[in-house]
């Protein structure tokens, strides 16, 4: 079968940088999304690292999300007290890995992708909720949205993120999200006093939350706070509370933390305060069946706490073009997307959550991560090589594999 036409569910960063990469190599990419308009959680930001900035890169787009947004030249992690107990630099990232990391608003990110795609003609339909499939043997493959609107293509293609209906269609059988027992909270505030502070991340483990926050040079901070919570959240719990007494509650958790964790906080207006649980996906036993392939948060969700979850997925599009690109055969294709990717971001998965488990307090294991904090740095700086330093070379052919077990490479 040749593949000309993609249906690609969901808009996020997976989708549009899919679509992107696929309208590239000659396919007919369409996107789908269930959102009638598209939005972001108030108070989200990220940090794009620099494995993630050279995907946007190879596609032309860093140098506008780089006027947009500002690089950290590091994290400084702080106990309770205020003591500095260590720091990561990063400074030297663009002679090492060749770009440097950007932090970012999320909304800057959906802009240019967004505004990418619309250049360049590529369609998207909102309100198309996907309820169904129905395979045409080797036809291709049919989706069914809510309000009998249909759509047929070649491949189906899943972006639709950790709550991915695509993957419970097509795995019903599959674990879903896992809880990380933490409640993710931030916003953006401008505190001129505060540009001294400008460069570095600064990680605050306080008495009853963790704590971070990044200066512009112009003052603007962008901050967020998880909040220890036993038990799951519904996103409707969370949007219940009231602004100000989640405020008034921030504020209660962190009273006693070092400045200036409660100035950051009182001084950003409340209705500006996002919430959400933290969430990550547990290793699924396949990313793909029949004519249908899942990519970013809706095969492998990571919680935030390694800060690769935007850019694990701008890969995995990349990636996954070139797989369709230059292997014959749709069954091929997807099995080596899915052999290039699964070990490289299930490990980022798996210290992602160590990452989260150390942010939740602890009066005796706290004494320790204060004690042990140089050695576990030493450890992530190590570990960060391979996957800062992780490249999709898009001219680069990609090879089918011969034999069972034969190890791939982009």
């Amino acid at each position: 079968m040749m593949v000309r036409k993609v249906l690609i569910i969901g808009s996020g960063f997976a989708g549009t940088a899919l679509a992107l990469f696929l309208k590239r190599a000659g396919f007919d990419p369409e996107i789908y999304e269930a959102r009638s308009a598209l939005g972001v959680d108030a108070g989200a930001f990220l940090y794009l690292a620099p494995n993630g900035v050279k995907v946007l890169k190879e596609l032309g787009l860093d140098r506008p999300l780089e006027q947009d947004g500002f690089p950290a030249t590091g994290m400084v992690f702080y106990n309770q007290k205020g003591r500095r107990i260590g720091e990561l630099d990063n400074r030297s990232d663009l002679e090492r890995y060749g770009a440097r990391g950007q932090v970012l608003k999320r909304a800057q990110i959906f802009r240019v992708l967004q505004g990418e795609v619309a250049r360049q003609g590529i369609p998207v339909h909102y309100g198309r909720r996907l309820e169904g499939l129905e395979v045409l043997g080797q036809e291709g493959v049919v989706a069914r949205f809510a309000g009998g609107t249909s759509a047929e293509g070649e491949v189906l293609v899943g972006a639709d993120g950790i709550n991915s209906s695509t993957r419970r269609i097509i795995l019903p059988q599959s674990p879903g999200p896992r809880y990380t027992g933490l409640v993710d909270t931030g916003g953006f505030t401008f505190l001129p006093s505060l540009r001294a502070h400008s460069g570095p991340q600064h990680m605050i483990f306080g008495h009853k939350a963790f704590f971070g926050y990044v200066v512009r040079p112009s003052g603007e901070v962008y901050w967020f706070s998880n909040v220890p919570w036993a038990r799951e959240p519904t996103r409707e719990e969370l949007k219940a509370i009231a602004p100000a007494v989640w405020k008034q509650r921030l504020l209660e958790l962190h009273a006693g933390d070092p400045a200036p964790v409660v100035e950051i906080i009182r001084s950003t207006e409340a209705e500006g305060l996002g919430k959400w649980p933290l969430r990550d996906m547990p290793s699924l036993p396949a990313w793909h069946k029949g004519p249908v392939c899942l990519v970013g948060d809706a095969a492998h969700a990571t919680s935030p706490s390694a800060g690769q979850g935007a850019s694990l997925a701008l890969e995995d599009a990349a990636v996954l073009a070139k797989c369709l690109r230059d292997i014959r055969g749709l069954e091929p294709a997807l099995a080596a997307f899915q052999r290039l990717r699964k070990g490289r971001v299930e490990q980022v998965v798996r210290q992602s959550r160590r990452n989260g488990d150390l942010k939740i307090p602890h009066p005796v294991m706290g004494r320790v991560r204060d004690l042990l904090m140089p050695v576990f740095l030493r450890a992530a700086e190590r570990a960060a090589q391979p996957i800062y330093g992780y490249t999709v070379d898009w001219e680069a052919p990609t090879p089918a594999p011969a034999v069972d077990g034969a190890e791939l490479r982009v």
